[in-house]
């Protein structure tokens, strides 16, 4: 496996590495400027982080892992930022309790701001005039760690704003794409073999990516598309969070002790109650996908739909995902995040065509994996090293992208990974099924 480069940019390179790293920031700046200081401070559970702390711990990891080892004469911006927005890097030191960075009313918005402005300018210095000391693989990986905190900060303010009676709208909402007929879903078979797993070598990929490795697969289909809100409300109406048939030990205990009737985000049981959105509450098109179900939802949803179809439905294996993204040649850019200000922020129906449709930009898709170790993974060295690795228990794995995806962030090796109850995020289904 090949460790994270240490290697400094060619001049060059250093130029085009600021470009990158001036506009990823100032994305990062355009999602959170609909915000007051309100909006950015509050947490509304422990596994969602206040704005405000998004856009602080994006700029500490830039300061702490990148700054303090090039920087000649190298001073912190805040002594006690160090712990304040630390996530959960123990080798850098402690960090201040996740379920409680709502707290943190001091420094105000205003200050992490000036501390976001601070630390762009002296990395630009360095990039500037010594790029010679910089690690262009640590300011590669600075990059997609704030892409993945732009989707959190999207994921993490929804259910903030959803747990306002008044239903407010992040933004409000631009023209909406236009309605589209239930399309029936189609499948896409493959043969199976022996097929090459893992990131290919073309450009950035994360350490649980690697290394790329054989895999052997049963003939197999996946479904051309997602599945629908309406799909999902049939699986409502017949009570399938009332029948304990479907679900799996672990998930009726999570549909019980939730009081679980509905995805969440629902206004109620039907999708003409309509659903919370980034735009507030709307009216669901009935063929966009059904978006925040966690896998207790999506695996009951696949055995209901397996006894009413007769077909051998399941979730699809990672692997059956990557092999069809790349044979299929699925597009990582497709409705990918790029200006949030005249975006439609929500799933839409899927296009006519064929391939693997909603691959991307819709929602991260479910699969029967596991997230473990690649054969011969070896995590990054140092600080770094606790990225992926030590989280890989208890975690499913999610593919695809979702419309909050950043641009230039998706691919088809990307392996998010969630608990099998979480389902704040942008999550959604597709099915799968033996040929054999």
């Amino acid at each position: 496996m090949p460790p994270l480069s240490t290697e400094p940019p060619s001049p060059a390179d250093a130029a085009a590495l600021l470009q990158r790293l001036r506009a990823v920031r100032a994305q990062t700046e355009a999602l959170a400027a609909p915000l007051s200081e309100a909006d950015a401070q509050a947490q509304s559970m422990p596994d969602a982080s206040p704005a405000k702390w998004h856009l602080a711990h994006t700029t500490w990891f830039f300061e702490t892992l990148v700054l303090e080892a090039a920087e000649p004469g190298f001073r912190p911006h805040h002594p006690a930022f160090r712990v304040l927005f630390n996530s959960y890097y123990q080798a850098i030191g402690p960090q201040h309790a996740r379920a409680e960075r709502g707290l943190i009313t001091r420094p105000g918005l205003a200050e992490v701001r000036a501390y976001r402005a601070a630390v762009d300018e002296r990395l630009a210095r360095l990039l500037q005039q010594q790029p010679e000391r910089v690690s262009a693989g640590l300011v590669e990986l600075g990059l997609h760690h704030e892409q993945q905190h732009q989707e959190l900060l999207l994921t993490d303010l929804k259910h903030l704003l959803s747990a306002n009676p008044l239903r407010p709208a992040y933004r409000e909402a631009p023209p909406r794409p236009a309605a589209a007929t239930e399309q029936t879903m189609g499948w896409l078979a493959c043969d199976g073999g022996r097929v090459d797993i893992g990131h290919d070598g073309a450009g950035f990929g994360f350490d649980n990516e690697d290394p790329r490795h054989p895999h052997w697969l049963a003939p197999h289909a996946l479904a051309d598309r997602l599945v629908s809100v309406a799909e999902f409300a049939d699986f409502i109406a017949v009570g399938g969070y009332r029948s304990p048939r479907w679900w799996l030990s672990d998930g009726w205990a999570w549909v019980q002790r939730s009081g679980a009737v509905a995805p969440l985000y629902w206004e109620g049981p039907t999708p003409g109650d309509g659903l919370f959105t980034l735009h507030g509450v709307q009216t669901p098109d009935p063929a966009e996908p059904v978006l925040h179900l966690n896998l207790y939802e999506a695996d009951a949803y696949t055995r209901w739909a397996a006894a009413q179809s007769g077909l051998p439905l399941r979730l699809p294996t990672e692997q059956e995902w990557e092999h069809a993204a790349r044979r299929l040649h699925a597009d990582p850019q497709r409705r990918a995040l790029r200006d949030p200000a005249t975006q439609w922020l929500h799933a839409s129906a899927p296009e006519a065509g064929s391939g693997l449709r909603q691959a991307f930009g819709e929602a991260w898709q479910w699969t029967a994996s596991a997230y473990a170790a690649y054969p011969g993974y070896r995590p990054w060295g140092g600080a770094v090293g606790e990225y992926n690795g030590k989280f890989m228990a208890n975690q499913s794995v999610l593919r695809g992208a979702s419309f909050a995806t950043p641009g230039g962030h998706g691919r088809a090796s990307y392996r998010n990974f969630f608990p099998a109850e979480a389902r704040w995020q942008f999550t959604g289904l597709r099915l799968a099924r033996d040929l054999c």
